[in-house]
């Protein structure tokens, strides 16, 4: 038996009007709806004249038939759009992030490719900051020996733009070049400098445009290399707990700037702007590029801060520690990946402090800048109290273990990990986010968050693509233009920068009278025959 479903007839009537006088024309067109009874006419009347079957099945306007065709056109149009826009975007070498402790002060790192020919480095992931450098052309950088570094397994890499074919400097007058201003001509290359919020910790250097690989993963096509231009600081000089072996290999800001990697991405036209950070329970996790996350997902508003948008800010309407909610602990945070503990505000951090030792009933002790530590054996664990965020409409984030421990003879310590931080402003850092998939969401302006292993986006486990060859066609930054509306939808460079056509001297031929009327039928039907 067979039945044939229509897909798409449109009736379009077609009338050109224009003056005698040398006016542009107008064109019309009538429409007709393909579901519309007029429609089903011209079906029928169509199918009869091609030799069809006449009876072919039609449900009645409004029937419940009729609302299941609008409903699975809508699902055939939505299908046909999700290929592109179903693609992560992953580091080459998989986008694994690796956390090594504190021997590299904690922060999570993953291996980047840059370069033609590519170059590996293993950069942290900071989403407080935006600025992607890595060591390069050193004259003051943190040492690179695998000698230094006993729980890696190859080389850390050095970037040298005079090595690298697709390196291009940037200019003094670029869009990108904050300290452009202050260069002597706008063609001198540009310069940098980062300070972070450690003591006398910064990087500085100059910042050229080079290729990052990239792998594509998940939706409907199968994984493929991508490469795509974006912003590099070559940072030549260190400073502070950068030469410590913190970050020896660079930072990428995964920040909502214009210049980070992210916000580059977005504006070429390859992603959404947004990307997920997360973190499974030992202390490894991935990085995707382009995930806005999973529709059941919480969520929070991102939040301006000081009229300026440059960090992901939300608001804590209220810090639940245990089944106890405490009064007036509403603040606003950062979400910090950089961070490895979190901080607050002295007022709320010493409700929390105070309500978790009642909880936790264990005598409290304090031990290398920890005010909240307990001794391992004393500490026992059905007495640790959970602690919950709460933000508007209920959404809530669970921390269900909110310490950390630190081993000795005696069988260790259990520290809680907040701080106290100087101003209004908190950060959530990594150990609030643990057993989450993070989704930073700067186009929808949304935080979000679901529970995960780290494993559950693409379909494999490890994911590993070869950099595409050297004269392949990368994805190219974003024009001035395109990156002058930060909140827009990403539009390839390639079709943004194209003139609109001129208008052909002969459409202005068509009218040589006030009103000319053409009337054209223009009748299209697609049909599918599905054999049952």
């Amino acid at each position: 038996m067979a039945k044939t479903h229509l897909f798409g007839v449109i009736l379009v009537l077609f009338l050109v009007l224009g003056d005698g006088r040398g006016a542009n024309p107008m064109y019309s067109w009538r429409l007709i709806h393909r579901f519309s009874d007029e429609a089903r006419s011209l079906w029928v009347s169509g199918g009869e004249s091609a030799g069809g079957n006449k009876t072919t099945s039609w449900p009645e306007k409004k029937s419940f038939g009729h609302m299941r065709m609008l409903l699975g056109n809508d699902l055939k149009r939505q299908r046909l759009r999700l290929g592109a826009q179903n693609q992560l975007l992953v580091a080459s070498q998989g986008g694994r992030t690796v956390n090594y402790g504190n021997d590299m002060g904690w922060l999570h790192y993953t291996w980047i490719d840059i370069g033609t020919p590519n170059n590996s480095f293993l950069v942290a992931l900071d989403t407080g900051s935006d600025m992607f450098w890595v060591p390069c052309d050193c004259i003051e950088c943190a040492p690179l020996s695998l000698s230094y570094y006993n729980m890696l397994e190859k080389e850390l890499g050095e970037y040298s733009p005079s090595h690298s074919s697709s390196s291009k400097r940037v200019p003094c007058s670029h869009e990108l070049c904050e300290m452009g201003p202050n260069c002597n001509t706008p063609k001198a290359h540009c310069p940098y400098t980062v300070n972070y919020l450690s003591d006398d910790t910064s990087s500085s250097g100059f910042l050229f445009e080079d290729l990052m690989h990239l792998a594509s993963v998940g939706g409907n096509k199968q994984q493929s290399s991508v490469q795509a231009s974006i912003i590099i600081g070559c940072g030549s000089k260190q400073t502070g707990q950068y030469l410590d072996g913190i970050a020896p290999d660079g930072v990428m800001g995964l920040g909502p700037g214009d210049i980070s990697v992210p916000s580059l991405l977005a504006k070429s036209g390859l992603i959404p702007h947004s990307f997920s950070f997360c973190y499974d329970k030992s202390y490894s996790g991935r990085l995707y590029f382009g995930d806005q996350g999973p529709s059941s997902q919480k969520s929070t508003s991102l939040l301006p801060l000081k009229g300026n948008s440059l960090a992901y800010i939300v608001e804590v309407e209220t810090y639940c520690v245990g089944s106890s909610c405490l009064d007036q602990t509403g603040y606003k945070a950062q979400v910090d990946t950089g961070s490895s503990f979190t901080y607050l505000p002295s007022d709320i951090y010493e409700q929390v402090a105070s309500e978790f030792h009642r909880q936790a009933n264990a005598t409290r002790i304090t031990i290398q800048g920890f005010e909240n530590c307990y001794k391992a054996r004393a500490l026992k664990v059905p007495n640790i109290p959970s602690m919950k965020l709460v933000f508007s409409m209920n959404q809530t984030l669970v921390i269900e273990n909110p310490m950390f421990h630190i081993a000795d003879d005696q069988g260790g310590l259990y520290c809680l990990g907040i701080q106290l931080i100087g101003g209004d402003i908190s950060l959530i850092g990594q150990n609030f986010l643990m057993g989450y998939r993070m989704v930073f969401d700067w186009e929808k302006l949304k935080l979000g968050w679901s529970n995960s292993n780290c494993q559950d986006i693409a379909t494999d486990d490890e994911i590993h693509s070869k950099p595409p060859p050297s004269d392949a066609s990368p994805n190219p930054l974003p024009t001035n233009e395109q990156q002058q509306n930060p909140h827009s939808h990403a539009v390839p460079p390639a079709v943004a920068g194209k003139a609109p056509p001129k208008p052909s001297a002969a459409s202005h031929r068509l009218s040589p009278y006030r009103y000319y009327i053409i009337s054209l039928s223009l009748l299209l039907c697609t049909a599918c025959i599905t054999r049952i």
